[in-house]
């Protein structure tokens, strides 16, 4: 079933996903960004919502392949922004959100392309005077103009945060996987552009920015004079340390050994 992004006046939500031109870590090959997409799914998943995706930038060829990649998760349109390469998308992005009037706003952590810095939300956010969630996770529920979500936090954690909409937020890793992208959907979503004038990003210009080299692994540096003690020192097996082997005790014995390891250790005190 495809997603109505068009029309919000039947909707108790209308929330807008920023999108971005992807690109697959093996081939480069240009894709649907793998965190953007989890933005449009988890928009998806919210019930009486209006979605719309926006995108800011150029529409090649590569990038239209690659936005139709969204189209297919059951999205009508897409709102395509023109903007210069060089440009700075901010105020284009500040302006449209300002028109769109969404409560909630999801992103991607950042980009898989370009600058990839990732505080284009931050500058969206300041710009509009809105709050921030970093590392969205889930959203629980949304009443009464309040949101409440989970935040995602290292080792595997979550933490519940109650936010005032309008906000916007970006989807952290965790969130859940994209849906599949689907042929037919993809190619009868339309791709709405209209232009606006470009801010050009004059630091940006001043860079010069090159494809990153992968550095070879620095080896351990073995001081022996001879090649005999330089082979030594590569094969000779880390030393086991000051452990002890037990054999024919008893069972009081054994723990009272363990007992005593531990507090060596410091585990016990």
């Amino acid at each position: 079933m495809q997603h109505d992004a068009k029309s919000s006046s039947h909707a108790g939500l209308n929330v807008a996903v920023l999108v971005t031109v992807g690109r697959h870590p093996v081939t480069a090959r240009a894709r649907r960004a793998d965190q953007d997409a989890r933005a449009v799914e988890m928009a998806l998943s919210l019930n009486d919502a209006a979605v719309r995706l926006v995108h800011a930038g150029g529409n090649g060829d590569d990038n239209e392949e690659a936005l139709r990649g969204y189209l297919g998760m059951g999205i009508g349109e897409i709102n395509l922004i023109k903007q210069a390469s060089s440009a700075d998308v901010v105020p284009a992005l500040v302006t449209s959100l300002r028109d769109m009037a969404p409560q909630l706003v999801l992103t991607g952590t950042r980009a898989e392309t370009g600058e990839g810095s990732g505080l284009v939300p931050y500058l969206l956010a300041e710009a509009l005077g809105w709050p921030v969630i970093s590392g969205l996770a889930q959203v629980e529920s949304i009443e009464q103009g309040v949101a409440t979500v989970l935040q995602a936090l290292p080792r595997g954690k979550r933490r519940r945060l109650r936010v005032r909409l309008p906000a916007i937020a970006t989807v952290d890793s965790s969130a859940p996987a994209a849906r599949q992208s689907a042929f037919g959907p993809a190619r009868r979503g339309e791709l709405a552009a209209r232009a606006c004038a470009s801010v050009p990003d004059e630091l940006q210009e001043q860079w010069h920015v090159q494809p990153a080299r992968k550095r070879p692994k620095r080896l351990k540096i073995v001081k022996s004079a001879s090649a005999r003690d330089r082979f030594k020192a590569a094969a000779a097996k880390a030393d086991s340390g000051s452990g002890q082997l037990l054999s024919d005790v008893s069972p009081e014995q054994g723990a009272e050994a363990i007992f005593n390891l531990l507090k060596e250790e410091g585990v016990l005190r």
